[in-house]
């Protein structure tokens, strides 16, 4: 059997070896690094593929997070509603602009930020929301958009994990994550499904003005060389990392499909237990699995970690703390926030490997491991 990985970039590497390859030393051969051909183009194949007028691409997710927030005008001490149970990216821009977090509640099954926990939310000082699209699923983005039309505020999706996903609205119509609020944001972590070979990140926006504030900040505040309006950053997608996610777009659905695929074997396998909660597919969302993650019921979640590690299967805990009880918000006081599903998910959420490259052998081991240990009390 293969060796066990969350991700196999490698073997995904090697199945387009020579269309990434190619595009690479097409770079190289025209030196245009920054900001070059490639970055154009796959700006544009982006815009394509997702439905939407404009792509920015940016050096990473978190930057692409930070520079919306900027685009939006937001002033120190505006409330930003955001979820509790994300990546810590999604949370600490909010407070490296001045910002103030609002940390609610997510929803029991998706696991994504709950619509009536935003509104409950809701002061005067509220300004905006960030919805994150949690492993791969969409937030129930036509409950948030109906808020935020109600409120006035904006929208801001972390769509860094679920990139390639649909959300289906009750009128029959669908559009991709990330395009649905003002700003969508997302990331290229070679990690995710849709990974470069390195950082990377892009905004994508309907919104002409906002589109022209958004390139303006990531480019040192500029519209002409040497001519800045506003107060920017310095944050760009590199011609070659273009030029690899250009390659592999392409594939993007594919990919989607193959862990799709991955996911459906670990949930026939894992109903044979009721000391496995295997993730719910919400009947508005597609689900592109970023991540394939389950709840344990009945275990000890460190002892069964320690055991697949002994068996040579990789797993993950997205994410041991939630952000509200992270230290570098103590200064905004709320630790002591009571979210009660938070912290049963942050007490029993584990994440098996699920990506491209996965095969019969591989999944049947994992699974005939997983029920074992927990059939056996092994942990």
């Amino acid at each position: 059997m293969r060796p066990l990985y969350m991700v196999d970039t490698h073997s995904q590497y090697h199945k387009i070896k020579h269309q990434v390859d190619k595009a690479v030393l097409d770079v190289m051969e025209s030196t245009a690094f920054i900001n070059g051909k490639a970055v154009k183009e796959f700006a544009g194949n982006l815009a394509g593929y997702l439905g939407v007028k404009h792509v920015i691409p940016c050096a990473n997710g978190t930057d692409a997070l930070q520079i919306a927030l900027m685009a939006l005008g937001l002033q120190p001490g505006d409330e930003v509603i955001t979820p509790s149970f994300t990546y810590i990216a999604t949370t600490e821009v909010i407070a490296l602009l001045r910002l103030t977090p609002v940390f609610v509640e997510v929803d029991a099954k998706t696991f994504c930020i709950d619509p009536v926990a935003i509104e409950k939310a809701i002061t005067p000082k509220t300004k905006a929301i960030v919805p994150v699209h949690l492993y791969g699923q969409s937030a129930d983005m036509e409950a948030i958009m109906k808020i935020a039309e109600k409120y006035n505020l904006a929208v801001v999706e972390d769509n860094a994990q679920a990139i390639g996903c649909d959300f289906h609205f009750s009128d029959g119509t669908s559009k991709k994550t990330g395009t649905i609020g003002h700003i969508g944001c997302t990331s290229f972590y070679p990690s995710k499904n849709l990974g470069a070979f390195g950082d990377g990140g892009a905004m994508c926006t309907n919104d002409d003005v906002l589109a022209e504030k958004l390139r303006m900040i990531a480019n040192h505040g500029q519209k002409e060389r040497y001519y800045h309006e506003v107060v920017g950053c310095n944050s760009r997608l590199d011609s070659i990392q273009a030029a690899i996610l250009n390659v592999k777009l392409a594939y993007l659905d594919d990919y989607c499909k193959a862990r799709q695929e991955v996911a459906a074997y670990y949930d026939k396998a894992f109903e044979t237990t009721d000391q496995i909660i295997t993730p719910f597919k919400a009947s508005n969302s597609d689900h592109v699995y970023h991540q394939y993650t389950i709840i344990l019921e009945g275990v000890n979640r460190d002892a069964f970690k320690a055991r697949l590690d002994e068996k040579g299967i990789p797993s993950m805990i997205y994410y041991p703390v939630p952000a509200h009880k992270q230290k570098m918000f103590e200064q905004f006081e709320v630790g002591a926030l009571d979210l009660p599903l938070t912290s049963y998910l942050t007490e029993r959420v584990i994440s098996l490997p699920v990506h491209t490259e996965m095969d019969e052998v591989q999944l049947k081991f994992i699974t005939d491991t997983v029920l074992s240990v927990i059939e056996n009390n092994d942990n």
